[in-house]
């Protein structure tokens, strides 16, 4: 936008290298995507790229609520506690600033 401005003022011109530079990415970029790579047909095939496992974990909350906990890691019912407690310990405080 800034260049769009500067492009106002009188007596500004543009530099032809630039022009043919900023036509030639658009060009290169409009044929990149009318052509698109085509698909592996073992794409997904242990390459590393497959989705993780998502772990999920509901735990009820102290005052009725309840956290969602979920991690690419398996969450142990130690780790679920530990963080019930933090999230318990930081809905109290919340709870005592707003009475004070």
């Amino acid at each position: 936008m800034l260049a769009a401005a500067g492009a106002l003022r009188p007596g500004y011109r543009r530099s032809p290298s630039r022009v043919r530079a900023a036509r030639e990415a658009m060009l290169r970029e409009f044929a990149r995507v009318q052509n698109p790579q085509k698909t592996r047909e073992d794409a997904g095939s242990g390459d590393g790229l497959d989705e993780p496992e998502l772990h999920r974990e509901e735990i009820e909350l102290p005052d009725g609520g309840q956290l969602v906990l979920t991690d690419i890691e398996e969450i142990t019912p130690e780790r679920a506690e530990k963080m019930a407690g933090r999230i318990a310990r930081i809905l109290n405080s919340k709870e005592r600033d707003r009475q004070s």
